[in-house]
Formats: structure tokens, C-alpha cells, sequence
């Protein structure tokens, strides 16, 4: 990626270094939590496990105080958060959204506590909490979805961020709310396959004016990113730990969905009301049960 030319944010807080005590997670649970984890956009609170609250034999859960590494890792994602608070301000404006309500970024290692969203370790992988609006992301993440098949270039990273970014977007739009109202119900891992789809969808939207605006892809970018989509759909990951996949309980997309849903938003940048409210339509996005995905080949391909 070319970053040079590319705004840095004020919003993105760097607390690696500070080791959170009582939250370890090791052996096969932390592997599995890995893997689940690594879909995107979990919210810590729905974990498997318990990741807050006091270790086993009594203590609570402290900071112990470091200094940040010094390798540069801040400045990257305060620039791509820069970038996304660019594009997403002017799309906003551009789609009479109101004004832009700029999320935060934590940098955290190990664990980290969160307002509103509980504590989590740094299995749970990169998230975004809605009741604090911030994305928090562990950098380590991207050397364990290189094994899990994904990429840890920079555009690959980037993809990432605008994917939490993505969450945050949809929150400030609703679309959030809508997929809540169906937890508990039948509905409610398809409602999860939308919201994740869109936000691949407005992650690719979010790329394409950024490289518009700025020029920041390199030749390979683009298909580094897209080897990340792939190896992070549901099917994919089911695989990997049973063999086999279950599409009845799919509930972030297939690997086709999610990379054809970020090809499309980056082709596209449409990011109009009509378009969004498409991944939440049951007649022009029905939902397909057997196979776990959503039908609609504008925003999915054929």
C-alpha cells in the first residue's frame, strides 16, 4: 500500500504493553475461540467461553503497565483509520446520512477491557464494540489468519479494519438494530450473515474511494485482501476444524459471499441507502437455507 499521502487519525489509542492479568485462554478452547473468532465483527459477549471476570482461585483482572512496541504499527492504523474517516465523512454527506460520527481504535495485546462489551482476549480476534464505538484489534491477529489460510499484507489488514469500521457504519445507520431484534429467533443467524456481508460490502466501498481519492493500491493489494475474504468464510472455517461444513448454522457468509461481497462494494462504491437496505430486503436478497447464503447476484455475483 502507498500510505504516505493518507490522513492519520487522532482516534486510535495504543495500549499494548499493558498485560491484562486472569485472561488467559490456552491449549484447544483458545485454537477453537481462534478460529470462530476469526469471521470478523464477534462481539466478546458471545463467546463459548467466559473471557471476563476473575480467574479461577480468586484475583481480579488488572493492568500491568508497558510501553507500546516501537514498530510503527500505530501510525499504519491511524492512517487507515484516517482513510476511513475521510471516506466515510464525505460519504455521508454525499448520501444525506448526517454528519459522520468518527468510532475510536484501541491497539491491545493479550487482552483488553472494553466499555460496555465486557473483557476479551486476544483469541476473540479483531471486533467492534457498538457501546463504546470503538474497533479493537490485537496486530498479532494477522500471523494466526496467515495459518488459518488468510493474509497479513497491508491491504489485507486494511480490509480488516474497514470491515470493523464497516460495523461501526452500520450502527450509526441501524442496520445493527435490525439484526438484534432477531437474536433468539429462528432468524437469527441469517440476520448475522447479512450484517456481515454488508460489512464486507461497505469495507469494499470504503476501498474503492480511498483509491480514488488517494492511489493507495499497489499491484497484488486487491487479491490479498481477497485471499483473506475467502479463508474466513463460514464453510471454509468449518472445514478446517471438522471436515465438513453445516450450512444451517452459517452466520457470517460462505467464502464466495463474503469475497464477492467486498469485490462488489469495491467496484461499485455505492454506498446509497437503496443498495444498503438491499442486504436487509427478504425479496430482492431472500435467504437461502439449504446452502447458507444470501440470493442476489448484483451484490454477490453469479
Amino acid at each position: 500500500m502507498r500510505l504516505d499521502d493518507s490522513p492519520e487519525s487522532d482516534n486510535v489509542e495504543d495500549r499494548r504493553g499493558m498485560k491484562k492479568a486472569g485472561l488467559a485462554i490456552g491449549g484447544g478452547a483458545g485454537v477453537i475461540v481462534l478460529i470462530i473468532a476469526a469471521v470478523l465483527g464477534l462481539d466478546p459477549n458471545k463467546l463459548p467461553i467466559p473471557v471476563g471476570g476473575p480467574p479461577p482461585g480468586g484475583g481480579g483482572v488488572g493492568a500491568q503497565k508497558g510501553e507500546p512496541p516501537k514498530d510503527g504499527y500505530k501510525q499504519f492504523a491511524s492512517r487507515i483509520l484516517g482513510l476511513t474517516e475521510e471516506v466515510w465523512t464525505e460519504q455521508f454527506r454525499a448520501n444525506k446520512y448526517g454528519a459522520y460520527e468518527k468510532p475510536k481504535m484501541v491497539l491491545f495485546s493479550e487482552a483488553v477491557d472494553t466499555k460496555g462489551c465486557g473483557s476479551a482476549p486476544s483469541a476473540v480476534g479483531p471486533f467492534y464494540c457498538p457501546a463504546d464505538r470503538t474497533v479493537y484489534l490485537d496486530p498479532t491477529f494477522f500471523n494466526e489468519l496467515e495459518k488459518l489460510g488468510g493474509s497479513k499484507a497491508e491491504f489485507s489488514q486494511a480490509y480488516v479494519i474497514g470491515h470493523e469500521v464497516g460495523h461501526h457504519v452500520q450502527n450509526l445507520r441501524g442496520y445493527s438494530d435490525r439484526a438484534d431484534r432477531m437474536r433468539k429467533t429462528p432468524r437469527e443467524n441469517e440476520f448475522s450473515i447479512r450484517l456481515e456481508l454488508q460489512a464486507d460490502y461497505l469495507a469494499g466501498v470504503w476501498a474503492h474511494h480511498a483509491e480514488k481519492k488517494r492511489k493507495i493500491l499497489e499491484r497484488g493489494d486487491v487479491e490479498k485482501a481477497m485471499q483473506t475474504a475467502r479463508s474466513i468464510g463460514d464453510n471454509r472455517l468449518q472445514e478446517k476444524m471438522k471436515g465438513r461444513s453445516w450450512p444451517e448454522s452459517f452466520n457470517h457468509g460462505t467464502d464466495k459471499q463474503r469475497y464477492g461481497a467486498f469485490l462488489t462494494g469495491f467496484n461499485t462504491g455505492d454506498a446509497s441507502k437503496r443498495t444498503l437496505d438491499a442486504f436487509f430486503d427478504d425479496t430482492a436478497t431472500p435467504f437461502d437455507r439449504k446452502t447458507g447464503e444470501l440470493q442476489n447476484t448484483a451484490l454477490f455475483g453469479r
